[in-house]
């Protein structure tokens, strides 16, 4: 399966009339879609038709509006599993859409995101870049809650063809997390009655009920989330009427920050491993000591609640999809680590491409790394999940995974993240520590790094200078100060000293 996002000019958009369209993200909000990874990313992940493993494709963007202090993702996220996701056209193409979202490349849709959680009439917000916005659209009285009812009939369509609609809460800006285990149930009571199976008189997409909640959190803490997914699980276990997901999105650095806690005590349905802008990236694959598919392997097995939970491979669609070019690889290189890592490991659930525009560009990347996944089988596991999870859902050969929707396993927080169970005897990898984080040689060293500059985006791992201090972005940021309360930010020390840092860098993603 491929999505394919394309850089173009809005009013260039040529689209053939599809049951799912209202779905489809106006052109305008990806236009910066090949500028560094922390301006316009997307991540994409297919789904091999004859393996059952899957290529997720996650698109994100940023409103113009705010574009020049915040990142935002865009409307949704495509998990598919076939020939063809969605289309976007090209000023000298059109693609038909009709053709490709009927078929049955797309399983899981999952619409991002739920940015806010407590706007200050202590209700969430919701931005989907140009598809629907507080800015752009009108807010349900007394909050900042976008009415988004458009949308309502392009989800149910989707939905009467089998494909599964998730909402996903977090992002990489906006005003996330809790600051207890009690306001994060009531948080989930609140995303149940807006979106799920609960009822509202504010419901943003009107009457449809989506599949499940996607959890992608990039900043804050790790507070609550735990007490969330529990809270959220035992509404959907409740309701006998449909199957719920949940899902979550990690970095490779093992355990993840935000996420790590809650992948630990609580069952997910897939993981979506960012193994890119990290030391234990795709690009040091062939590195022992800086590759860790065996750590997320082993805490699939021996750690995670759902012991069916997938473990996708995350990485750079083109080397413009990066700061650093040399975290991409080329498709050759990712065939090899996706068929090796297949054969080795049954948690394997397949590819991440970052993201959709640098894909189709780079030569169709998209398409080779699906026909990476076409061939072969993967490991059987014969673990049983826990009662409380459901089959994940996939094109042609089912995922198993623990309950809840899809979405990327989280990289950082307590002692393990990753994911599917394996049973097969070539899976003898055990986990590893965390690869170690690299150092700098020149360590508190500001020659030649330019001073901080509000206005500008940093990535992970990149540097400035700051009040005579050296700094390394720890993920991607703009606006927030180095050493604010934000942070975003890892002193070096001053700019003659010598000091290790360590190199850890914002999602992409899923």
């Amino acid at each position: 399966m491929w999505v394919a996002h394309l850089q173009r000019a809005p009013e260039m958009i040529s689209r053939h009339p599809s049951p799912c369209d209202a779905l489809v993200v106006p052109q305008e909000r990806l236009i910066a879609g090949r500028r560094t990874h922390g301006s316009y990313p997307g991540t994409l992940l297919l789904t091999g038709q004859l393996a059952g493993d899957e290529i997720v494709l996650k698109m994100l963007g940023m409103h113009p509006i705010r574009a020049a202090r915040q990142r935002k993702r865009i409307a949704f996220t495509a998990l598919a599993g076939g020939a063809s996701l969605l289309s976007f056209a090209a000023p000298s193409m059109a693609f038909d859409m009709s053709a490709n979202t009927n078929d049955d490349t797309v399983d899981t849709i999952p619409i991002a995101f739920v940015n806010v959680f407590f706007d200050t009439d202590n209700l969430p917000s919701m931005n989907l870049a140009n598809t629907c916005n507080p800015s752009d659209n009108k807010t349900f009285t007394g909050s900042d809650l976008p009415d988004c009812s458009t949308l309502n009939a392009g989800i149910k369509t989707c939905q009467t063809k089998g494909k599964t609609v998730t909402i996903s809460v977090g992002g990489a800006s906006g005003s996330i997390g809790f600051t207890s285990d009690s306001q994060a149930q009531t948080f989930a009571q609140t995303i149940w009655d807006l979106y799920l199976g609960g009822s509202s008189q504010t419901r943003p997409f009107g009457d449809v009920v989506l599949d499940g909640v996607d959890i992608d959190i990039e900043g804050g803490s790790s507070t609550g989330y735990s007490a969330f997914v529990t809270a959220i699980r035992k509404l959907m276990d409740a309701d006998t009427s449909k199957t719920y997901y949940i899902t979550a999105a990690p970095q490779c650095q093992f355990p993840d920050a935000y996420l790590g806690t809650a992948l630990n005590e609580v069952a997910f349905d897939a993981v979506y491993v960012q193994f890119y802008n990290n030391f234990c990236g795709v690009k040091n694959y062939n590195n022992a000591n800086a590759w860790n598919f065996a750590t997320w392997d082993d805490w699939a097995k021996n750690t995670s609640i759902n012991k069916n939970v997938k473990i996708y491979i995350g990485a750079p669609a083109s080397n413009t999809a990066t700061t650093d070019p040399a975290e991409y690889v080329d498709p050759a290189t990712l065939t090899k680590i996706l068929q090796d890592t297949k054969a080795q490991y049954s948690s394997f659930g397949g590819a991440m491409l970052w993201d959709m525009s640098q894909a189709y560009t780079n030569d169709r990347f998209d398409k080779a790394i699906k026909a990476a996944l076409g061939g072969g089988s993967s490991p059987s596991s014969s673990s049983v999940a826990p009662s409380s999870t459901s089959t994940f859902p996939s094109s042609s050969s089912s995922v198993s995974a623990p309950a809840s929707t899809s979405s990327a396993v989280s990289t950082s927080a307590p002692a393990s993240t990753s994911s599917a169970v394996s049973t097969s005897a070539s899976a003898t990898s055990s986990a590893t520590s965390s690869a170690p984080s690299p150092t700098s040689t020149s360590s508190g060293s500001c020659t030649g790094v330019a001073a901080w500059v509000s206005t500008t985006a940093y990535t992970g791992g990149q540097q400035a200078t700051y009040n005579g201090h050296l700094w390394t972005a720890k993920w991607w940021t703009q606006a927030d100060t180095p050493g604010g309360t934000q942070g975003d930010w890892t002193d070096d020390g001053a700019c003659a000293s010598q000091k290790k840092r360590t190199l850890r860098h914002r999602r992409g993603h899923y």
